[in-house]
This record gives structure tokens, C-alpha cells and sequence, in this order.
């Protein structure tokens, strides 16, 4: 029996398979799956079992699953298509007889009303549906959404968004990946909604007072209105769909749902979550 990993070859996929390897799960039983196996050959070579698996082409999921006995079913990211997609996905995993999927939900996904949330509230009635076993890991947002804009940020001076004063409970990937190999190498995890969040919870004025402090520049942030947020978005080149989702998930954040005080990703890993200020830094190495 083996767990399966989907969507390795993305960063959350991929690194969730590098804590699996990092907990002491021998290669050959971990599995790896991406559409283009070509993307996941370090793993390959490392021992882990690479199969190719694509959401729209269920005959591929009942491949990559088969002889599963646990899987992390990570969100697909084209919104449009990705309630369709999991509804494959975990049709394949009940037919493989899997003992437990971890499903990568979002904050509050419940009584969220933006429209990531409505994917992921989907996803999750699907599994109670179909009676999985199965555990929700309802993460915030990533702290890389934010270090990955710092040439941006810097070269513009301000921190742009649409969040107001909302505290969000950003916490790096790394530790997500960390909490779900948890959650798949050890009991007690079926049924559980976990609220996962970093420690550190921060509104966007906190994040540009963050970034001066680490780089000696002033950043300030500065509040839009959604539909000139969106306008800007449009301008530095993201598809206005792209646009649209990002703008509406601030204002969620502005209403507090990315907020989480519940302590869950800390209690999984058994440690601090990774502060701000130290993302921050490695991103600037």
C-alpha cells in the first residue's frame, strides 16, 4: 500500500513529498503523480514511484491510484474547471479503495463567500457525499504569494491590495506540506477539519512595514477600491479572470476569512510556524 501525492510537480505537491521522504516513508511508497512526469524525474530518480495523472482523463486517475492507501489530493489551480476536476479525482479514489484522502481546502471554506471558497465548500460536500474517509486541510494563504511580488513591491514602493485592515494568517507552503505529511503518516486524522494558518497573523499595512524593516526602504501599503485593484492587476499582465479571483479573495480577507487563531498548523508540526520576517528574508537571499 502507498500514499499518493497529487500534483507533485507543483510546489505545495512537491514539497509535501520531500516532507514524506523527510518523516522516514521509504520512496517506494510514495507515489507522485503530475500530467507531465517528465516535471517529477528528480523524485523518479530518487526511488519514489512517478505515474502520470490528469484530472480531466479519470482513466489516468484510476492508474495513478491504484494500490493506494492514502492520498493528498492537492487543489487544482484553474478555478473554472477545478470542482469538476476533484469530483474525478476523488470518484478514482473511492474506487481504489483508499483508506483516507487529505484534501487541500481553503480557510473557513464552510461559510467563506469568495469564490475560491464556493470551489473548495464543493469539493469538501462531494467527499461527504461520496462518504470518504477523509480530512479537510483548510490552509490561508501562502506567505510566498507575497515574497514572490518583492522585485514588484520594491520597485514600486507600496504593497497594493484591496484587504482593508484584515489579518491574514499567511504561512509558508513548506509548513502546509510539513502538516499534510503529518495528517497522511499518522492515525486519528479522519473526520478532522483542520483551520490551518501561520501564528503570525498579519493585515497588508503589517506585510509593507515588514518589508521596509527587513530591506531599509520605504513600503507603504496602499488600500483600492476592488475595481481599480483589478484594473492594476490587468496592467502588470494577469488575465482578467486571474484579476478578478485575486481581488475578490481580498476582499475576503477584509472580511476575515483568512484569519485563523485556531492553532492547528503549529499542533500538526509540531513547532512555530515559519514567522513573516524570516520568509521574507529567505526571499531576499
Amino acid at each position: 500500500m502507498s500514499i499518493v501525492v497529487t500534483g507533485a510537480s507543483g510546489q505545495l505537491g512537491g514539497l509535501t513529498v520531500e516532507a514524506l521522504l523527510a518523516r522516514g516513508v521509504p520512496a517506494s511508497q510514495i507515489v507522485a503523480t503530475s500530467r507531465n512526469v517528465a516535471r517529477i524525474k528528480d523524485f523518479a530518480d530518487r526511488g519514489v514511484v512517478v505515474r502520470r495523472a490528469d484530472f480531466a482523463e479519470p482513466d489516468t486517475l484510476a492508474a495513478a491510484f491504484e494500490g493506494a492507501d492514502k492520498l493528498l489530493l492537492v487543489s487544482t489551480t484553474t478555478v473554472d474547471e477545478r470542482v469538476a476536476n476533484h469530483r474525478r479525482a476523488v470518484d478514482a479514489a473511492v474506487a481504489a479503495g483508499v483508506s483516507l484522502v487529505a484534501y487541500t481546502s481553503m480557510s473557513h471554506a464552510a461559510t467563506a463567500t469568495t469564490v475560491l471558497a464556493a470551489t473548495h465548500r464543493a469539493t469538501e460536500e462531494y467527499l461527504r457525499e461520496r462518504a470518504v474517509p477523509a480530512v479537510m486541510l483548510r490552509n490561508s494563504w501562502y506567505l510566498e504569494n507575497y515574497t514572490a511580488q518583492l522585485p514588484l513591491i520594491l520597485a514600486g514602493g507600496a504593497v497594493a491590495g484591496a484587504a482593508g485592515r484584515g489579518r491574514i494568517s499567511a504561512a509558508t507552503r513548506a509548513d502546509y506540506a510539513e502538516a499534510a505529511a503529518v495528517v497522511l503518516t499518522t492515525d486519528g486524522h479522519a473526520g478532522e477539519v483542520y483551520e490551518l494558518g501561520g501564528d503570525e497573523a498579519f493585515t497588508l499595512a503589517d506585510l509593507a512595514a515588514a518589508i521596509s524593516a527587513a530591506t531599509g526602504k520605504r513600503i507603504t501599503y496602499t488600500d483600492l477600491p476592488a475595481g481599480e485593484l483589478a484594473r492594476v492587476l490587468a496592467g502588470a499582465g494577469l488575465p482578467a479572470e486571474l484579476a478578478r479571483v485575486l481581488v475578490d479573495a481580498d476582499l475576503g480577507m477584509a472580511r476575515g476569512e483568512l484569519f485563523t487563531d485556531s492553532g492547528d498548523l503549529r499542533r500538526l508540526i509540531g513547532r512555530p510556524t515559519t514567522p513573516p520576517a524570516d520568509a521574507i528574508a529567505d526571499a531576499l537571499r
